[in-house]
């Protein structure tokens, strides 16, 4: 068989890490600066990492972050009372695999969002699926799929996500529809899915906020006691670095 040949059936196989890497070879005559073993061990890698690549562009496309944030991107200069440490500890992902919850909470302009965001890029990085909402537009999707008879499906796909961002919470007043959505939502996710949520309320406030007594104790016992609480204080950092004429942070838009 030719190399030609070679390279065709890798095509066809869809080995194309691995073709792009051979037809290189080829290409250059480098294969004879390789013994086979690191021939092989080289073409491996490059079908790997395409593979990688390729499967988290999709999950990047089908999680529809706000923000295109990353964790090299937050600033832990800025006093706003964020740990360093509780971020690092979840930056390897073993709260995902628990099914374990994050809430983070504090004034508009700190940086909720964009942390969230950072989280779930780190999420699929390591290969997890994530999915994010505004709460708002959640509550709203999912009225409309009961209206069209595909509410079931859609609870469905947000249960198959590893995480579950919902970001806003408490952003704007919930009907009766909404809670039971919420609550079913949790129910759903509880000890086997994580669920990121921000919010400019205060934790404290949640039950307050959601209003109706037994959802409210449902809804926060489902989301509170297990997760990881990340308070973030301090002025909007907007007004702050207008004030100055300063250019806004990444983590901060």
């Amino acid at each position: 068989m030719t190399q030609q040949q070679t390279l065709e059936k890798m095509n066809r196989m869809r080995l194309y890490g691995m073709a792009h890497a051979f037809s290189r070879f080829l290409e250059a005559g480098f294969s004879q600066n390789f013994t086979a073993d690191e021939l092989i061990a080289h073409l491996v890698d490059s079908e790997w990492e395409e593979r990688y690549n390729r499967k988290l562009s999709q999950l990047l496309a089908k999680a529809t972050f706000r923000h295109q944030s990353s964790f090299a991107q937050i600033d832990f200069n800025t006093k706003r009372n964020l740990d360093k440490n509780i971020l690092l500890r979840l930056s390897n992902g073993e709260w995902i695999k628990k099914g374990e919850n994050v809430l983070i909470t504090g004034p508009t302009g700190v940086g909720k969002s964009f942390l969230a965001c950072a989280l779930g890029h780190q999420a699929c990085l390591d290969g997890f699926k994530v999915l994010y909402f505004s709460g708002m537009k959640l509550f709203s999707k999912l009225k409309y799929a009961k209206a069209d008879g595909s509410y079931a499906k859609e609870l469905k796909r947000i249960k198959n996500q590893n995480l579950l961002i919902l970001d806003d919470f408490g952003l704007h007043p919930m009907d009766e529809e909404s809670k039971f959505i919420l609550l079913e939502l949790l129910e759903d996710r509880y000890g086997d899915r994580a669920t990121l949520i921000t919010s400019q309320l205060p934790v404290g406030h949640w039950h307050e906020f959601i209003a109706s007594p037994t959802l409210a104790d449902a809804i926060c016992d489902r989301v509170i006691h297990n997760a990881y609480k990340i308070e973030l204080k301090g002025e909007s950092m907007r007004k702050i670095l207008n004030r100055s004429g300063t250019n806004l942070p990444p983590d901060h838009h």
